[in-house]
């Protein structure tokens, strides 16, 4: 649950939840008057854009590697997308809400000066042998924290297109759509952000076996 706050509208608390409700927060939207109807405006925000929360928070936590920061960032990513919902032109959103997600988790990046380090669950996720044996479990264990290492080193233009590819399952135009850069960029970036783990977590994996 996150506790979204916000003078913007004179909303005390905006708390968005599976349970929350349009009716509940256009009971407190009320910006200044001669703006648009709030609860109208508040029900088609909820219903475009809370369905991508989880995609929301994901991206900040993996860029920050900071629950609180991911916080943060998700609360004000999602009252600038409020404020500038005029400017959304349909679709599922989710590519819109991340691009504002990245840019301010970039903002706070710059801001903070920080080294953003994040966790990477890919394949290695998927069910597994029932019959595998505690060596190979241990093993591919080493394969995931070796991969979630290298992925801490990769720039945050190639983290960011591994996260919501891999992760958020986004096409390469949704990809593009988020990060404001071209198809062709994206493609690149992905690919060469894959060879780099690869290459690393083979490197890491040597060096462990010695």
């Amino acid at each position: 649950m996150y506790h979204i706050v916000t003078n913007d509208f004179a909303l005390p608390t905006w708390i968005v939840s599976s349970g929350g409700s349009a009716a509940q927060l256009a009971g407190y939207a009320r910006r200044e008057a001669g703006l648009m109807e709030a609860a109208p405006r508040v029900a088609l925000f909820e219903k475009t854009m809370l369905p991508h929360l989880d995609a929301a928070y994901n991206l900040a936590r993996w860029l920050t590697r900071n629950e609180h920061d991911a916080e943060d960032i998700v609360q004000e990513s999602y009252l600038r997308a409020f404020r500038f919902f005029d400017g959304f032109r349909g679709g599922d959103g989710r590519s819109w809400l991340l691009a504002v997600v990245r840019n301010t988790a970039l903002t706070w990046l710059h801001r903070e000066k920080t080294a953003p380090q994040v966790s990477f669950d890919e394949e290695m996720h998927g069910p597994g042998s029932e019959a595998a044996t505690v060596e190979a479990k241990l093993v591919e264990g080493a394969r995931f924290a070796a991969l979630r290492n290298c992925l801490d080193l990769l720039p945050v233009e190639f983290r960011e297109v591994v996260v919501m590819r891999e992760m958020e399952e986004m096409s390469y135009l949704e990809i593009a759509e988020a990060a404001s850069a071209p198809i062709g960029t994206v493609m690149s970036r992905l690919s060469r952000a894959r060879q780099s783990l690869r290459d690393c977590v083979a490197a890491r994996m040597k060096e462990d076996s010695k």
